[in-house]
């Protein structure tokens, strides 16, 4: 197989094909213990509030669905009960006065996000109203980026206009596939036609940039109907394309198993569909972002790149990030003064813990100097496919050599490969190390293989 002349051999898939985190963060969320709770969480906060011109990003979990994807990983709320789902928002605005009383002096916030679920579940004048509490509460900056995550199977031109009318300037889609054949395994019914034409009324009402996102490696995926899913997509022009593999983690997503290992894609086929997407984008003119993103040149995530500027957090890829994360809702993860802080994920437990006036939080992890200098080199490699080792030397006070000798010597194995190149200044990614970004940095993850044989992560391919 190939992409773009790049050959990738039967014996590198087999090699490399392997269970690894997908590091949306650093230690993983399988480092989270119950030693980060409520209190902890308040010392986190006083910490953040003391440098109040530093700017926040804010995240909040909307969890509810209709229903639930067969290859969903997210944890959601199914629902056709909407009374739930409005007496859910009652209790995040709670907690959001909860914790604004915490953080009396920083405000300023630019990077502000909705996620799911599905947000749109809700309706316009119950989105308006949560956003009301928040822009009580917080500074939405000038420029800030104030993104939500939609499906177009329920969301409407009324929803869209609130959200305009709100502020919000980025909007993703959830897509996956368009094959009905497809659809029907995964559950999830969605036409081609309704989500163009949301798509287009979007594009008329000025947001700055859509996503849309797909997923490679669903059960009976070809490369035949997903190349046409993908032409389709392409026909739209997003300014953004997420192509996410199927993380098949039956172990913690309940609902995959009414999946069987059987219907799942053998190694090859699944990279197949990955290289003909790859192929297919950087055809109509899209720069590879990260691991799995796909950006037109004039956005401002290939401008980052291409300056080795991009950034990752919770909310994904981005250009405006900001040294504290506050996470909002059930499940949701916060990342706070170096250590990352999660609330608690059950509605009651959630509810019992606000109405006695209690943080919601129930674990996370304190970083230790050595988790930030790793976390440094593996969020360097994820967004910008290099590494300046005098960077990161001076900003750690470190010898590169010395501290990452193993991992450098593992990492001459890669460059036979063909992924990396070292220098005594940098690592760079090269185009076939790129789709085995994940690997790479897994060399620098301290915390792989302690679990043993326990399942924990989804194939890095």
């Amino acid at each position: 197989m190939s992409s773009a002349g790049i050959p990738i051999t039967a014996e590198l898939l087999r090699k490399h094909d392997r269970p690894g985190p997908r590091y949306t963060s650093y230690p993983t969320a399988v480092e989270f213990h119950t030693g980060i709770d409520a209190t902890v969480y308040a010392e986190k906060l006083a910490q953040a509030d003391a440098q109040p011109d530093a700017p926040l990003s804010l995240y909040f979990h909307l969890p509810f669905c209709h229903e639930r994807c067969t290859f969903c990983g997210c944890h959601v709320t199914i629902t056709r009960r909407t009374e739930r789902a409005t007496e859910y928002l009652g209790w995040i605005e709670r907690e959001i006065d909860l914790v604004a009383r915490h953080l009396p002096h920083r405000r300023k916030v630019m990077q502000y996000h909705w996620g799911g679920g599905t947000p749109t579940y809700h309706s316009p004048e119950e989105l308006r109203q949560l956003h009301q509490v928040v822009v009580d509460r917080f500074d939405i900056q000038p420029g800030a980026e104030v993104a939500i995550e939609v499906d177009p199977r329920i969301t409407t031109f009324a929803h869209v206009d609130a959200l305009r009318d709100m502020g919000f300037n980025r909007l993703s889609m959830g897509v996956q596939d368009f094959t009905p054949e497809v659809q029907a395994v995964i559950n999830r019914y969605q036409d081609s036609e309704g989500t163009r034409r949301l798509f287009e009324y979007c594009r008329t009402q000025g947001f700055e940039s859509i996503n849309i996102d797909l997923i490679y490696g669903l059960p009976l995926q070809t490369p035949a109907t997903f190349g046409l899913s993908l032409d389709q997509v392409i026909a739209m022009r997003p300014d953004r394309v997420a192509m996410y593999s199927f993380a098949f983690v039956p172990w913690k997503a309940g609902n995959q198993r009414l999946l069987t290992e059987e219907m799942t894609l053998p190694p090859e086929l699944k990279l197949e569909l990955y290289l003909l997407g790859l192929d297919k984008f950087l055809a109509a003119g899209y720069r590879q972002i990260g691991m799995d993103h796909f950006a037109l040149p004039e956005d401002e995530l290939a401008v980052a790149q291409e300056k080795r500027v991009l950034h990752r957090n919770f909310m994904g890829y981005t250009t405006k990030p900001a040294s504290d994360t506050v996470a909002f809702g059930i499940s949701g993860i916060g990342d706070l003064q170096g250590a990352y802080v999660q609330n608690i994920k059950e509605h009651e437990a959630y509810y019992t813990a606000l109405r006695e006036g209690r943080l919601p939080v129930f674990r996370g992890v304190q970083l230790s100097r050595d988790d930030e200098i790793r976390r440094a080199v593996i969020m360097q490699l994820m967004c910008n496919f290099y590494l300046d080792v005098p960077a990161i030397e001076q900003r750690f006070g470190i010898d590169f050599a010395t501290t990452f000798a193993t991992e450098l010597e593992t990492l001459r194995t890669a460059e036979q490969d063909g992924f990396v190149q070292i220098t005594l200044g940098a690592l760079t990614v090269t185009p076939l190390g790129r789709i085995f970004i994940r690997n790479l940095c897994m060399v620098f993850d301290r915390y792989l293989d302690k679990d043993g044989a326990k399942p924990v992560f989804s194939k890095t391919l």
